[in-house]
Parts: C-alpha cells; sequence; structure tokens
C-alpha cells in the first residue's frame, strides 16, 4: 500500500494509509499545525533529545522518531509538497533499526506558484516540474542551509556526519539531493524518491570540491508517475553520475507506481540504511 494522491497540489502527500484530502484545520494533504504546548513531538518522550532545538527553527516542530537504544546514527528525511513530517515518520517507524534516530522536519508554509499561489507547507517554491523549468534558486539555497543546521546539530549531540543518511521524497528528495551534494561535511548516503536534482545545471561545479564525490545514493522512482516522469528521473541519474562515482548511483523503478511508495520499494530503502548505517 503506497501514498496516495492527496488534493492539495500535483506533489502532496498523505499519510500511510490516510484518506485523501485536507484535513480539519484546512492544512492541505497534512495534519493541524503544533501548537505552542507540543514542541517535543518526540515519539519516545522519555529518550527526548530536544531540550536545545530551539536555535535550529525545522527541529523545534520535527517529528522525531527516537531509537530503542543507544542512537548511533541519523536518518533525516525530508516530506513532498503540501505534507507534514507525520507521514513519512510513520512509514520510517515500519522500517526502524533501534539504534538509529529518524528526524522528519516540517516544511514551512509559503505561496507555490505551481499550485497558482496558495500557501502550504513547501521547501521552496515550484514554477514547474520539467527540467528546464525556472527554479527558486534562493530558496533552494535558503533550504539546504537550514536542513545542514539540522545535520550540525546533530553533530554537536555526538553522531558522526558519516553516520547520517538524508533522505526525502518528491520535492523534499530534490533538496535531500541538492543539500547533501553541497554539504561540506562526508555524509553516509542518500535517499531520493521520485524527485530530480534542483537547479542542475549547477552541478557538478556545485559539488562542495567533491566531500561528497563518494556518497551512496539510492534514487528511486515510479515508473508510471504522472507529475514527475520516470525519465525526469532517469536524466537525473545521469547527471548524479557526473557529480559522484556512477557505481555509487542506484536507480530502481517500479512498475504500475504512480507518485507515490510501494512495499518494495521501503524495503530497498530499509537495505540502503542497513548497509549504510550497521550497528557499532
Amino acid at each position: 500500500m503506497g501514498r496516495r494522491e492527496g488534493e492539495a497540489g500535483p506533489l502532496c502527500r498523505d499519510p500511510v494509509g490516510g484518506s485523501s484530502g485536507g484535513s480539519a484545520s484546512g492544512e492541505p494533504g497534512g495534519e493541524r499545525a503544533p501548537g505552542p504546548r507540543e514542541r517535543c513531538q518526540c515519539l519516545s518522550p522519555s529518550r527526548c533529545m530536544c531540550g536545545n532545538n530551539m536555535s535550529v527553527p525545522l527541529l523545534a516542530d520535527a517529528v522525531t522518531v527516537s531509537g530503542a537504544e543507544r542512537e548511533t546514527a541519523a536518518v533525516i528525511f525530508l516530506h513532498g509538497l503540501g505534507d507534514t513530517g507525520h507521514s513519512w515518520a510513520d512509514a520510517l517507524s515500519s522500517i526502524r533499526l533501534p539504534y538509529v534516530k529518524y528526524i522528519c522536519p516540517h516544511a514551512p508554509r509559503i505561496p507555490v506558484t505551481l499550485n497558482m499561489k496558495m500557501v502550504m507547507p513547501s521547501w521552496f517554491d515550484l514554477m514547474g516540474l520539467t527540467p528546464d523549468a525556472p527554479e527558486d534558486e534562493a530558496g533552494i539555497k535558503k533550504a539546504a542551509e537550514n536542513i545542514k543546521a539540522i545535520i550540525e546539530h546533530e553533530m554537536k549531540n555526538g553522531i558522526p556526519p558519516n553516520r547520517i543518511i538524508l533522505g526525502g521524497f518528491s520535492q523534499g528528495g530534490a533538496l535531500s539531493l541538492y543539500t547533501a551534494l553541497t554539504c561540506q561535511h562526508q555524509l553516509a548516503g542518500i535517499v531520493a524518491l521520485s524527485c530530480w536534482l534542483p537547479l542542475h545545471k549547477a552541478f557538478p561545479q556545485a559539488a562542495n570540491n567533491g566531500v561528497n564525490k563518494d556518497i551512496a545514493i539510492l534514487q528511486c522512482h515510479g515508473e508510471m508517475d504522472p507529475m514527475i516522469p520516470v525519465r525526469f528521473g532517469a536524466l537525473t541519474a545521469e547527471k548524479l553520475k557526473s557529480v559522484v562515482t556512477p557505481t555509487k548511483v542506484q536507480f530502481k523503478t517500479y512498475p504500475g507506481v504512480m507518485h507515490s511508495s510501494c512495499p518494495q520499494e521501503m524495503m530497498a530503502v530499509k537495505e540502503f540504511i542497513e548497509k549504510l548505517l550497521p550497528r557499532i
């Protein structure tokens, strides 16, 4: 059972097994915004590590799935347009490793040009979904810096960058690719689901001195995706091979899958995480 199309826009995602449409609060495809008394959303409050999060805005409201034992690694996963971190926190909980911390931040709510300027959770503005569409360069770079701040926060908490995987779905996957490839720290890997590489014409030059030249990338795409065609995913995979070591790029496609995930894809994600983040 994969995520179904939402109704707020072309890249909206619903929680796993949830119904389509907006919430009672009117937030498209997501849930109501947390109130001031709900800042900490760790799923294991007794192991909450959120006390110092106010200096990292995206962490203040992020959904965190804490490890069942000592956390020695982290996965930071970014949702798609119109969604929240809740649905992917649920999905990742089903494939979780007990020593890995999963962090699913919420994107800020901004007007999205592609969706008639509707205000919705979005990491940056979107003008189109083709390789030659105009891009929100300033917004993409600002969003990447905000994600890098989460990486820095986890490093300060004792998790080295080579034990951190950055991933995401759709717009979130796009941001994870851009962020990791321009990061000054050597990360463990990237999970890029149903997405593309933003500002692709700037690469490979934009890669930060090749720090992540050997990073492992798992890229997955539904073959029936009507929003971001699998051809766009294939072009992205070829571009990535010019940025990182080609053999480090895996591109998996799934017959019959639209702009969503599926159980086979989630198992591939689990195996990728297990391989790159073994127990230590």
